[in-house]
């Protein structure tokens, strides 16, 4: 599961990537979209920030921006920079493995079967990148795809 650190962090990358690349977005403006306690997300950003997915821009205009395209951005990265690992229990994490406890995990069903979720959430994960999310995003609100390019 998720922890709110997480959530809170993939809505805020969201949210920049639906924005026009280009300007700056306030962090109350994020705060106030997204539902997001802004001590909290300001905590976050700062997390982001240090995880090269957001860069701040201080003084007049200032704000936040993606530090690099969205196309380049996978959701994977995001939650492991919050969450430190996608498994669902630590004993088959590759990023925080630390053993549950059961009498022989060699030969446990149950971490198998945690094994084989947690390669199917990393594969889908880490393949997912924020452009697409922002497009479904877009799409489910009935809005038009944000045009790249220039004239």
């Amino acid at each position: 599961m998720l922890s709110s650190r997480a959530r809170y962090a993939t809505r805020a990358i969201l949210d920049l990537s639906l924005r026009d690349a280009s300007k700056t977005t306030l962090i109350q403006d994020i705060a106030d979209r997204q539902n997001i306690p802004l001590k909290f997300l300001q905590q976050i950003l700062v997390s982001l920030k240090s995880g090269g997915f957001v860069q701040s821009r201080k003084g007049p205009g200032g704000g936040y921006v993606l530090a690099r395209p969205p196309e380049k951005i996978m959701l994977g990265d995001v939650i492991r920079a919050m969450d430190g690992m996608l498994a669902p229990i630590s004993c088959v994490s590759q990023a925080a493995h630390s053993e549950c406890g059961c009498p022989v995990p060699e030969t446990c069903a149950l971490r198998m079967k945690f094994k084989e979720v947690r390669d199917a959430m990393a594969s889908l994960l880490d393949h997912t990148s924020f452009a697409e999310l922002a497009e479904a995003q877009r799409k489910a609100e009935g809005l038009p795809p944000l045009l790249d390019y220039v004239i």
